[in-house]
């Protein structure tokens, strides 16, 4: 699996790095000149690799003469101590781009492996564990890229990649029926609609009113079951996919074999992940 540096993410880079005005660098100015080095990314924990491609980008837009070795790949699973990759270029620029890189790789490692603990959890052949668009600002493509190196899939990236109706736009329409025909008649024939439910009584109106996904939001494990049972039983049912959502905790995610949902949808992948623990040391 590779990263594509698109513009955005340069941009985010470039932003980053502003941030840390490395033109007053004062501490790595006293200390080298243009002499060369060498600095090792390890591994302090077990984890799963993500980014490895925005690390590179970095540490080259610091210093175009910077050298990069990566000794790991994105999507594999990466033990304690592990020599994750090598960077060989002038020292200052090095330390200069140090806490950027990592930033940047922390972040991506983490929610990848947080996201391998969550589908570990879920152990399922039937079930996909999808993300959502709680992610960090400006991170979205970053984070549901780590999200797959760690196991996961994607929801929706943006509001135009699919239409999913809840309570406020169906309060708006003044019912799920209208709600859906309002949206039909917008979007272009190569989108889904999704519709939120949160009891048992809405059901009905959503099949007949044409929605393709059903996300069952907040439902304990015996209401959904009852609430699949329902779908699968209308005529429609058989071509609705399946969605749950809410409070789906690792623990939780161990419960869900047997309900018979298609897909599990998790904002903690990305908006709750620890930072991985990853460190660089240069050379004496």
């Amino acid at each position: 699996m590779s990263l594509l540096i698109t513009p955005h993410i340069r941009r985010l880079i470039d932003m980053a790095l502003d941030e840390d005005d490395l033109g007053f660098d004062v501490t790595s100015s006293a200390f080298f000149g243009d002499e060369t080095s060498r600095a090792r990314l390890i591994s302090r924990q077990p984890l799963v690799m993500a980014g490895e491609a925005v690390a590179e980008a970095v540490f080259r837009r610091v210093d175009a003469r910077i050298e990069w070795t990566a000794h790991t790949m994105d999507a594999t699973a990466v033990d304690e101590d592990t020599l994750m990759a090598e960077v060989r270029g002038p020292a200052a620029s090095l330390l200069r781009a140090e806490r950027v890189a990592l930033n940047f790789l922390q972040r991506l490692c983490g929610v990848a492996t947080w996201t391998a603990e969550h589908v570990d959890a879920l152990d399922s052949q039937t079930i996909a564990l999808v993300d959502t668009r709680k992610t960090l600002p400006g991170f979205r493509l970053l984070d549901k890229y780590a999200v797959r190196c760690g196991g996961g899939k994607n929801h929706r990236f943006t509001l135009g990649g699919g239409a999913m109706i809840k309570e406020n736009h169906i309060a708006a329409a003044g019912g799920v029926a209208r709600a859906i025909e309002k949206v039909r008649l917008q979007i272009p024939h190569t989108l889904r609609i999704e519709v939120e439910v949160e009891r048992l009584d809405q059901i009905d109106a959503v099949l007949e009113g044409g929605a393709d996904v059903i996300m069952l939001d907040n439902m304990d494990n015996p209401t959904m079951s009852r609430a699949v049972e329902m779908i699968r039983d209308h005529h429609r049912g058989k071509d609705v996919v399946i969605e749950a959502s809410g409070n789906m905790t690792v623990e939780r995610l161990k419960t869900l074999d047997g309900v018979g949902v298609d897909v599990v949808s998790v904002g903690a992948l990305t908006h709750s992940a620890p930072a991985a623990d990853i460190s660089m040391r240069m050379d004496e």
